[in-house]
């Protein structure tokens, strides 16, 4: 079981990569742009990696087919954290573009047991957050009370592809996902990333609704804008999330950075982990 005590720290943004993940041109771009990485990416060899660091983390893959890399399919993710649960904490991904066989699917999971969220990549599964044919999506969500991330703003994936991959980064934008926290008040929601372009803008929707957090993963602290900042130290000390990437960025890079940020030595432990503890119920 779970040590929340003996944690230091709970990563809450990391990737189940298959083992074709870097394939492609679209994997090609990415490890280009984040820099190649030779971390483990077997969900076992995960599971020691942060083990050893004594972090738990939020794994998952995407359900998504148009950049072309691997999909670890939720079933193999629930088994790993079944197998290792004092340091994996499983999300499941649907692509909710899928309708009522999404649903279906949603609802399957959520019943069997062992999901503790959802992962939603927007700008891969091509579709706006806010469109009204994904909200019955959404109601078996908000109805187990189930966190949902959901990417935001700028895509390392397809960053230098040609055509980006087909990726539209206009999906990525925070305020569409405003109109959901309005439709679906009982619903945690997780912006990922610094939303670049749209910081400032996820920066408001989070200190307007209640059940909105960050993450912080995908960039290094070393480039979060000083406003993040700010608000990371203080309005929105309690709602933003230590997330890395992983394996396109690792925890020990990430907090090797933010080591070096002006973040209150009362805040750091609100990110680092205990933050998540509560939003996570653990």
């Amino acid at each position: 079981m779970l040590d929340v005590a003996g944690l230091v720290a709970i990563d809450v943004h990391v990737h189940a990569e298959a083992a074709n993940a870097a394939q492609g041109d679209v994997g090609a771009a990415a490890s280009r742009y984040f820099g190649r990485s030779t971390v483990p990416t077997a969900l076992d060899e995960l599971a020691a990696y942060y083990r050893a660091r004594k972090m738990a983390c939020v794994v998952f893959s995407v359900d998504e087919r148009l950049s072309g890399r691997g999909v670890v399919p939720n079933g193999d993710v629930l088994a790993a954290a079944a197998a290792h649960p004092d340091v994996l904490l499983p999300f499941v991904s649907v692509d909710p573009t899928r309708g009522r066989e999404a649903v279906e699917e949603a609802s399957r999971l959520i019943t069997a047991g062992g999901v503790r969220g959802f992962k939603l990549h927007p700008p891969l599964q091509q579709f706006a957050p806010n469109d009204r044919s994904v909200y019955p999506f959404y109601e078996v969500l908000e109805a187990a009370r189930l966190p949902v991330i959901f990417h935001t703003g700028h895509s390392g994936i397809g960053t230098g592809a040609r055509g980006g991959g087909g990726v539209r980064l206009k999906y990525g934008a925070p305020m569409l996902i405003d109109d959901v926290a309005v439709d679906f008040p009982d619903l945690p929601i997780v912006l990922a990333h610094p939303s670049f372009p749209w910081q400032d803008e996820a920066i408001s929707v989070c200190l307007h609704k209640p059940q909105v957090y960050i993450d912080l993963s995908g960039w290094s602290p070393k480039y979060f804008s000083p406003t993040l900042v700010q608000y990371a130290n203080t309005l929105l000390r309690e709602k933003v999330l230590f997330g890395s990437d992983y394996p396109l960025i690792t925890p020990d890079r990430w907090l090797k950075d933010f080591e070096a940020l002006p973040i209150r030595d009362e805040v750091r432990p609100l990110i680092l982990k205990e933050n998540a503890v509560r939003l996570l119920g653990l």
